[in-house]
């Protein structure tokens, strides 16, 4: 059930039309009325499930967006994963805020599970899970259903993010208006199409004529494309689909996300597998552990991990901060080797030393 779910999310990336339906699936399992998204960059677009079409609309309209104080608690937790309104306010908060108060309690809704995703290009994307007030809050059980699929969602709302929330009437038209290095694979992996933007990473990625195999400069990043390609069949909520793509001194200059083209994104991609496309990195910024949040889809606790790794700290010290076992901590950060391509702690905390919130020329 879960796995047809994740084909229909990513469904959604290129034919945007769909979304409404899969939000208003999400909000099946969670017992909720509707659910919205929200992508923001030089323009707000969103779309939202029938049952709570009418409200946001007016929330858009009138102004309630721009004032939303759901979102600048979002940006302020920095988390990934979805919030409900118990992990910003108290009943009492919650009861004389304006928001709350003149918005939403009038339209019978008041409670929600919504998450954040800011990437390094300057799209934004909110999403929102909508319940009725008499309904009560969002169960927490809920809130972990939704985050199994939170990687799978932002990085299909990304793609459609990108595209303006509108659909596209070919590979090329999609690729063109992607605004980021793309390209399109077979099964195998072969090259079957890309943008222009993907000359800028011909250092780093190479694309022969179609028919060739993708080649990569750095070695492990063709072992992860390999890897993620023979997952694509069967996605499931832990496969991460995003890697480093270094250079010849071992600093990430890219990373590449691997999106799954499932059902009727067919029709934009005739004869394709995947898209690939790549986020670049700014090496002259900041670390940023909010990037590494958002580009490899660590969970809460593995970027408690790999912040406190970059601070200095042993796995020992981490796990004791932290007030959970040395298992549990070692097995948590194995998963993140695992999702971010590294052999061992000091590769992986080169990496993260590496990684820059850096801004495109688009944002």
């Amino acid at each position: 059930m879960q796995e047809k779910l994740i084909d229909r999310i990513y469904e959604c990336s290129v034919v945007p039309e769909l979304w409404p339906d899969v939000l208003d699936e999400l909000a099946l399992i969670t017992q909720s009325t509707g659910g919205m998204l929200f992508s923001a960059r030089k323009a707000v677009n969103w779309t939202a499930s029938e049952n709570v079409f009418e409200a946001f609309e007016t929330y858009v309209k009138d102004g309630w967006f721009d004032k939303c104080p759901r979102r600048t608690c979002m940006v302020g937790k920095s988390q990934p994963t979805f919030f409900v309104e118990q992990d910003f306010w108290s009943e009492e908060e919650l009861a004389n805020n304006p928001f709350y108060r003149d918005f939403f309690h009038p339209r019978g809704l008041g409670w929600s599970a919504g998450t954040l995703l800011q990437m390094p290009t300057g799209d934004n994307i909110v999403f929102s899970i909508e319940r009725q007030l008499d309904q009560g809050p969002i169960e927490r059980k809920h809130v972990e259903r939704l985050n199994q699929l939170r990687p799978h969602l932002l990085r299909s709302a990304f793609v459609s993010a990108r595209l303006g929330l509108q659909r596209a009437q070919g590979a090329g038209e999609t690729l063109s208006r992607f605004g980021l290095p793309a390209i399109v694979l077979d099964a195998a992996g072969k090259f079957v199409e890309a943008n222009e933007r993907a000359e800028s990473i011909a250092d780093h990625v190479r694309c022969s004529d179609p028919g060739g195999r993708v080649a990569f400069a750095d070695r492990r990043a063709g072992a992860f494309l390999t890897a993620a390609l023979e997952r694509l069949d069967s996605v499931s909520a832990t496969d991460s689909l995003s890697f480093p793509v270094r250079n010849a001194d071992g600093n990430a200059v890219l990373v590449g996300h691997v999106m799954p083209v499932k059902l009727a994104a067919h029709d934009i991609f005739a004869n394709s597998y995947a898209l690939l496309f790549f986020t670049p990195l700014d090496q002259t910024r900041a670390p940023s552990t909010n990037l590494m949040r958002s580009l490899f889809d660590l969970t809460v606790a593995e970027t408690r991990i790999a912040k406190g790794l970059m601070q200095g700290q042993t796995l020992t010290e981490i796990a004791e901060d932290g007030s959970v076992s040395i298992t549990t901590v070692r097995s948590q950060f194995s998963s993140i080797l695992e999702k971010t391509g590294c052999g061992r702690q000091a590769e992986l905390v080169g990496l993260l030393a590496n990684i820059a919130l850096g801004q495109s020329d688009e944002s």
